[in-house]
């Protein structure tokens, strides 16, 4: 497994451009005996009968931050620590996937057992999982459950926060601001502002805690002397998973004093029932359930997933990016763990 993320670390693969590292793995995949389809730069791999349950982990990176002081594209091991861009987010549980597949498929299961090894996870691209979703379902039937791999410190997250970006604009009137004319739209915009910052919805998660938003941009004024007749500002807004991202909206367009347009809203917020059989095993083995704040590819699926993996979240993004190397395959113990024999 070390090899092989080394070799993933030192293709670069960033978000929206990983056909290198597509093209690598799938030679790979089929060197191992492995019948990869593809779909646009995602990769994705079926056994069995019955039920699907999906195996996911991204294969695309962010760009590297400025603060690398050493070369994010060169692997290097230093104790027990393997170095390099997306090591830590996400090949450390690409690899550990791609071995928990291939033990778990040597053997019948009572489940259609899917590898998915997608694009675009790191911007949301719409050429990632949701173009091979379809795919997928229609070769293997309706996906009963996913597990998706990404940092958690081996923690099994089985509710994740949605995203929804607001775009809010507050109308004046322009005028000289020597005189007192106009209505200043930044003015206007202000008690909207606070709005945001202070309302509460009624519905908060156990382990996601309350809908947050929060105001991230703002934009008004074309020079100095000219009162602004618009403000325009973004608000971030993570839903926990008691509310769609259409519920959320709604509520905020018929009570915020600004007119309110979602980008999108199909990064939904995800959870599974706590009597899973998929959750009662991971009880079962010790494992820690938690929430977690940050979005996946989970927040494109609509049947319930966890997500779990190994590496540290906090990690993720950060300049000199690594994983341990111990946690790959702990990892795949896990996996197994969780899936062999599973009922589903």
């Amino acid at each position: 497994m070390i090899s092989l993320l080394q070799q993933l670390i030192a293709i670069p693969s960033l978000s929206r451009d990983e056909g290198a590292v597509a093209d690598f793995l799938e030679q790979w995949l089929r060197k191992e005996g492995l019948e990869p389809h593809r779909c646009g730069n995602n990769l994705w791999c079926c056994h069995g009968s019955g039920p699907a349950v999906l195996l996911d982990a991204h294969i695309d990176t962010v760009k590297p931050v400025a603060g690398w002081t050493r070369d994010p594209f060169t692997p290097s091991v230093e104790g027990d620590r393997l170095y390099g861009l997306g090591s830590n987010d996400d090949g450390a549980s690409v690899v550990a996937l791609i071995a928990a597949y291939k033990h778990l498929i040597a053997k019948p299961q009572a489940y259609t057992l899917i590898l998915s090894l997608s694009a675009e996870e790191e911007t949301s691209g719409r050429k990632g999982l949701e173009i091979s979703l379809p795919e997928m379902e229609a070769a293997c039937g309706p996906i009963s459950f996913g597990v998706f791999g990404e940092p958690t410190s081996l923690e099994m997250a089985v509710a994740e926060k949605g995203l929804m970006v607001l775009d809010c604009t507050v109308s004046g009137v322009a005028g000289h601001a020597a005189r007192n004319t106009g209505v200043n739209a930044i003015y206007k915009a202000l008690p909207a502002i606070e709005w945001f910052r202070g309302k509460q919805f009624e519905k908060v998660s156990p382990l996601l805690g309350p809908v947050k938003m929060t105001v991230t941009q703002i934009n008004a004024g074309t020079q100095h002397n000219v009162i602004p007749d618009v403000c325009t500002f973004v608000v971030d807004t993570r839903s926990n998973g008691l509310y769609t991202n259409e519920d959320l909206l709604a509520l905020i367009q018929a009570e915020a004093p600004c007119q309110t347009v979602a980008r999108s809203t199909r990064l939904c917020g995800s959870s599974i029932a706590e009597d899973h059989p998929l959750v009662l095993r991971a009880r079962e083995l010790g494992i820690a359930t938690v929430g977690s704040p940050t979005l996946s590819n989970q927040a494109l699926c609509r049947f319930p997933s966890v997500k779990i993996g190994p590496g540290d979240s906090v990690r993720s993004h950060t300049a000199d990016e690594y994983v341990n190397t111990a946690d790959m395959a702990k990892a795949t113990e896990i996996y197994v763990q969780l899936l062999d024999g599973l009922k589903v």
